[in-house]
């Protein structure tokens, strides 16, 4: 229960675009399509959004003043290991290119990004287990549940879309 929790305040306030493995097929993975700083999964969500989940809680002006600061040490901290991980796609573009594929390059490349990853999730962590010191076990559970309710929500309306897609001709 108490990793749900921290994986669900994880869901509100971090940033994990550029903690997710790159593809080497350009901008699939991570950042956003087009190279831009949106990212996909659990991104950075907006202020608008972290007040609506702080106003959930009912968080004291202390406890947000405190998220604020752990949260954007972690984005400004985030923003140079997804600076880092630019580099390593262009690597991996450039060692792709190549007329005969180096595979003990790839190989190096490919151990560099799990670790640029690792670190990035470490660093997410550290994040999540601050905002958690935080809060009380009551507000992470409030804010817990509200996620969980969302979560529900979310896929309540990905089933009904999918059903209502048109079924391909064969």
């Amino acid at each position: 229960m108490a990793l749900t929790v921290l994986l669900a305040i994880g869901a509100t306030a971090a940033q994990t675009a550029s903690a997710q493995p790159q593809g080497m097929r350009g901008g699939e993975h991570g950042v956003g399509h087009g190279g831009d700083d949106r990212g996909h999964g659990m991104s950075m969500v907006s202020p608008r959004m972290m007040g609506r989940a702080l106003d959930a809680v009912s968080a004291s002006a202390d406890q947000r003043a405190q998220i604020k600061q752990i949260t954007d040490a972690a984005r400004a901290d985030m923003k140079t290991q997804h600076e880092s991980g630019r580099q390593l796609r262009d690597d991996a573009a450039a060692l792709f290119a190549q007329p005969t594929v180096d595979a003990r390059a790839a190989e190096a490349l490919r151990q560099q990004m799990l670790a640029r990853h690792d670190q990035a999730s470490k660093r997410q962590l550290q994040m999540m287990l601050d905002i958690s010191r935080v809060l009380t076990p009551e507000q992470r559970k409030t804010l817990a549940d509200k996620l969980a309710q969302h979560r529900s929500m979310m896929e309540r309306h990905r089933t009904e879309r999918s059903a209502a897609e048109p079924k391909p001709a064969r």
